[in-house]
């Protein structure tokens, strides 16, 4: 099946792009973007960075067929879903030699792809951080502070993100609020442990992926955007500690 190189550029840019923004790892990328390269008989070549992406799309039977195309890099999150269902798709694509329109068709509905409601997820992070608190020996008061404060942290946070405020300034503010809520329950000396509270709220707020992610690409050679990361979870660990720093000094927690 004849396709040019420059609409197959766009299609591997788009999985690129979609698999950055979605968490995946730089060896991930190039798996991929490889299988839809060889499913039609191209050579890619990548350029990875933090905030973009290059793609050369080659025609190995004529190598002036050739096509350069670069697009920036919008955000990074973390959703696994899109991450497994972008390699089934490759592989299928691999293996079945489909139609380069039904890649595009699907990686439209995987850009698209509903996401959970917010509430569901300030819900549940408030679980998964109550339920923290209690398997690090708090009791089921000190889980409660910690289930309403990371609820009304991560409100906070995808407020501000929403409205376009800066993503450090947000987590400062974010990390501040959730500290300030569980403080009060180290300050009235409520439940058994009350600084456990205080210690396990702020944990949705720890960058895992990029942190996950710059070890894998420096073992696996990608040193720029290994480095990219490392700075990017490290300056997020930095605005947690801040805002922490801020709302112990304003209520008064010293015994942290």
């Amino acid at each position: 099946m004849e396709i040019s190189a420059r609409r197959l550029a766009y299609s591997v840019l788009e999985v690129a792009t979609l698999l950055l923004e979605s968490g995946a790892h730089c060896e991930r990328i190039s798996r991929n973007v490889t299988r839809i390269a060889d499913t039609y008989g191209f050579k890619v070549e990548m350029l990875l960075t933090f905030t973009a992406i290059s793609v050369t799309v080659i025609d190995v039977d004529d190598e002036a067929n050739t096509v350069t195309i670069n697009r920036r890099v919008k955000h990074h999150g973390a959703h696994f879903g899109i991450l497994t269902d972008t390699s089934v798709l490759t592989w299928e694509f691999l293996e079945q030699k489909k139609d380069l329109s039904g890649l595009e068709n699907q990686l439209h509905e995987l850009r698209v792809l509903a996401k959970y409601p917010v509430w569901r997820v300030r819900f549940f992070i408030g679980i998964a951080c109550g339920c923290l608190c209690l398997l690090a020996g708090g009791d089921w008061i000190n889980g409660l502070f910690a289930f309403v404060a990371s609820f009304i942290g991560l409100a906070v946070r995808q407020e501000m993100v929403s409205r376009r405020f800066n993503l450090m300034i947000a987590i400062v503010f974010s990390s501040f609020i959730t500290t300030t809520i569980s403080g009060i329950d180290t300050v009235l000396n409520w439940g058994q442990f009350p600084e456990i509270g205080v210690a396990t709220a702020v944990l949705f707020l720890i960058p895992g992926v990029p942190l996950i992610n710059c070890i894998i690409d420096l073992i696996e050679g990608y040193i720029p955007v290994a480095i990219a990361r490392g700075a990017f979870g490290g300056f997020i660990l930095l605005c947690i500690a801040v805002g922490m720093f801020l709302s112990m000094n304003l209520i008064g927690i010293s015994n942290f």
